[in-house]
């Protein structure tokens, strides 16, 4: 790449944090190596349709609290949007644009008949009780059920929202439908018409995408030195199922702290201890060293950024000391720094391929909600490996062709994959 590290940021500090523009910069980039013309780029970049709703909440004590809400369905065209509703007090809507497009090219680049779509609720859920949360998502449901259904718009759990959410989402929509409808949501328990596999299903993905990007740079798992920012969902399960592959997690994050261990964490026992006290801190097997965005500076040789947006950035990319860096959670490098990584020769495999086999196994659930016929967790692991290593090379073949990086290269092949979907479908007028 000739893209100069200090050159990179042309936008200023604020645009560089602002997930949208992030996203955008990105899809110009790709849609320029494509020759889109400029209508199909701004049907392409525009959501189809996005929703901010009010959610007043009787809460414990008796006083109403009226919380926001969004729903934004980013494409239409290859099938129902999907995408995951996240609880945060930080949601607000350009985020959620932003993560229903990167939903889009996450499923085309997966190659997923789904289109994308992303929601949120601006609340901040240690402070509420498990009542005031069902009634928050019930209320929420009840807000957006005009745009939800499994042909229209198809939820899944995201940053603080869980399977008990997803089920409370379940039986909310089912009720005003009156009949129970299973495919409304992913990633819900397996008594509800959950699948096997799916909880570990993003972490796994994360192993996978990892496994092959070693193979690329000539290494083996058991050489490997990881760092995993964040230990929830997507790092903690993508950190114990590495640990199992022989890989050696020297350090592990969560949001109060970090840990080390230079000969490798006892990651199951690492687990085992966030289970029991709530946080990593305190563990007997490692020392404590500073967390947040500075975990990333610990030289290794696969770092695996899962836990939220804008975590590499102009400010620190250029101290990134690792040969891989697998991106576990949406958007945490931002277009700047990306490519500063780039200049700097850092292979990345990005979000919306590296963190796909959530969205991948989803859609199995989904496809087995439709038809009432469950598979086993093998064969849901299976077929979970099939599409990551098939998408891994899809975006390598492609990466070769253009001669960019594998970020440009997983955004060139998605959204070629949804114009051409555009194309054949035509404007309807």
């Amino acid at each position: 790449m000739s893209h100069a590290p200090a050159a990179a940021p042309h936008a200023s500090h604020q645009d560089e944090f602002n997930p949208f523009l992030s996203m955008a910069q990105l899809f110009d980039t790709a849609a320029d190596h494509l020759g889109l013309d400029k209508g199909l780029r701004d049907v392409l970049r525009t959501p189809d349709r996005e929703m901010t709703v009010a959610i007043p909440v009787v809460m414990d004590d008796g006083r109403i609290e009226v919380f926001t809400g969004y729903r934004v369905q980013h494409n239409f065209s290859r099938g129902p949007c999907k995408g995951g509703i996240r609880y945060a007090p930080d949601v607000n809507l350009d985020e959620v644009r932003a993560l229903a497009a990167w939903m889009t090219w996450k499923c085309a680049v997966v190659d997923v008949p789904f289109g994308g779509g992303k929601g949120g609720v601006v609340c901040d859920p240690r402070k509420l009780s498990k009542g005031e949360l069902e009634r928050i998502t019930r209320r929420y449901t009840a807000a957006i059920m005009d745009i939800l259904g499994p042909d229209r718009d198809v939820p899944a759990p995201d940053v603080n929202t869980n399977e008990q959410t997803m089920a409370w989402l379940m039986d909310t929509y089912s009720m005003h439908v009156r009949k129970t409808t299973t495919a409304i949501v992913t990633g819900k328990p397996i008594a509800l018409g959950g699948s096997r596999g799916r909880t570990e299903a993003t972490g796994r993905g994360v192993m996978l995408i990892a496994r092959e990007g070693l193979k690329k740079l000539g290494m083996k798992p058991q050489d490997a030195r990881v760092v995993v920012q964040g230990s929830g969902n997507v790092g903690g399960i993508g950190a114990m199922l590495m640990h199992r592959e022989g890989y050696k997690i020297v350090a592990m994050s969560d949001q109060y702290g970090a840990i080390q261990n230079d000969a490798g964490l006892d990651v199951p026992a690492v687990l085992a201890h966030i289970k029991k006290t709530g946080r990593i801190l305190g563990f007997a097997g490692a020392r404590e060293v500073e967390g947040g965005q500075k975990i990333l500076e610990t030289p290794c040789d696969v770092l695996v950024p899962a836990a939220v947006e804008n975590q590499i950035t102009t400010g620190n990319a250029q101290r990134i000391d690792t040969k891989l860096i697998v991106e576990g959670a949406n958007g945490p490098c931002t277009a700047a720094a990306s490519k500063i990584l780039d200049d700097r020769g850092i292979m990345v495999v990005p979000d919306i391929l590296a963190n796909a086999g959530g969205v991948t196994v989803s859609y199995f659930e989904w496809v087995q909600d439709r038809m009432g016929y469950f598979w086993s967790e093998q064969r849901v692991n299976n077929s979970l490996e099939q599409v990551m290593v098939k998408s891994f090379e899809d975006v390598s073949t492609v990466a070769a062709k253009y001669k960019v990086s594998m970020r440009i290269a997983a955004y060139i092949l998605s959204i070629d994959r949804v114009a051409t979907v555009y194309r054949l479908r035509g404007v309807f007028a």
